[in-house]
């Protein structure tokens, strides 16, 4: 498909990619909350929790909303996208990976950018009410990685399943890795960090013959997370295993599910395998839209829905007959 000119113009300070990223993550309001919440027993003795909103008792039509690293389903970002999709007859399924609902999961392994498994557990949940005909996906970041992933790994998708969207997603592991490394994001990489040791801290009180209080200690960078715990705990060799088998930069040109990757070019978390121009202009599927503005999930307007919610709707509800 044509790269697809985009619309957002940021206003004013946050044209500011830091300001933009920042406020919307921290900063933001959303007065929205879910109805109810429904426990996923998975075939390996864990459990997912999906937060669940309803635009009306015989809805046929669904969002299926992931979070990034770190996040949840109820971050000001989860929240505007379920606002925006449940007041215009959407209802909303807005899924907690692994440990990521308040409660530790069960099991010493949790979520990774590449659990695609735990997606389709999802998808078949919802199937299994007999009630939807068409199901949306939207990923934000490392939950955007993850769908396309899902989206590009899969020989058959539901026929449920119409279209999707990734927002700020960061299609090679690796090299965002780098990114998010490099000095201009420093504040980012060190609240992710001091997260994710904390999360690691109350698991190895849990497991303790799996990690050691002193492993823990010794992690100074998100890659160190990633090489003792991530790719450990998941099956893969090392992190460079798991960044390579996990990054949905592999999988773009098999989607065939349309989908739209909207990635802002000042976003400090992307590396420029992030804009895969020249596999979205092959493809007839994968869309690909890159305002200049936006940061890390930070289309903000002067009106209260951000430009990503919007968008996504107008991209979801476009193609919700096909």
């Amino acid at each position: 498909m044509p790269i697809l000119k985009t619309k957002y113009k940021a206003p004013g300070i946050f044209k500011n990619a830091h300001i933009a990223s920042i406020y919307a993550a921290t900063l933001r309001k959303v007065a929205y909350s879910f109805h109810t919440a429904d426990r996923i027993e998975l075939s390996d003795g864990d459990f997912l929790d999906l937060e669940r909103g309803f635009y009306s008792p015989k809805n046929d039509k669904i969002i299926i909303l992931l979070h990034g690293l770190a996040g949840n389903a109820n971050r000001p970002y989860m929240l505007g996208m379920a606002k925006q999709f449940q007041d215009q007859g959407w209802d909303v399924a807005s899924l907690n990976f692994r440990s990521c609902s308040g409660e530790m999961n069960r099991l010493y392994r949790s979520y990774h950018g590449g659990a695609t498994e735990d997606l389709q557990a999802v998808i078949k949940f919802i199937q299994q009410e007999n009630q939807y005909k068409k199901i949306g996906l939207i990923g934000f970041s490392l939950g955007g990685n993850l769908l396309l992933k899902y989206l590009g790994e899969q020989a058959h998708i539901p026929s449920e399943i119409k279209s999707a969207v990734a927002i700020s997603t960061p299609c090679d592991l690796a090299a965002s890795l780098k990114e998010l490394n490099r000095t201009r994001n420093f504040i980012y990489s060190k609240r992710f960090l001091k997260n994710l040791k904390k999360e690691l801290e109350l698991r190895q009180t849990h497991f303790p013959q799996k990690i050691t209080k002193e492993e823990i200690t010794q992690c100074n960078s998100l890659l160190a997370i990633d090489e003792v715990y991530t790719s450990k705990a998941h099956g893969f060799r090392d992190a460079a295993d798991y960044y390579k088998k996990c990054s949905c930069i592999g999988f773009l040109s098999n989607i065939t599910t349309p989908t739209l990757l909207l990635n802002a070019k000042n976003d400090s978390f992307l590396s420029a395998h992030s804009y895969p121009e020249e596999i979205a202009k092959k493809s007839k599927f994968l869309y690909l839209e890159t305002p200049k503005h936006g940061g890390h999930v930070g289309y903000i307007q002067h009106n209260k829905a951000y430009y990503h919610e919007e968008r996504a709707l107008a991209f979801i509800e476009e193609l919700k007959q096909a």
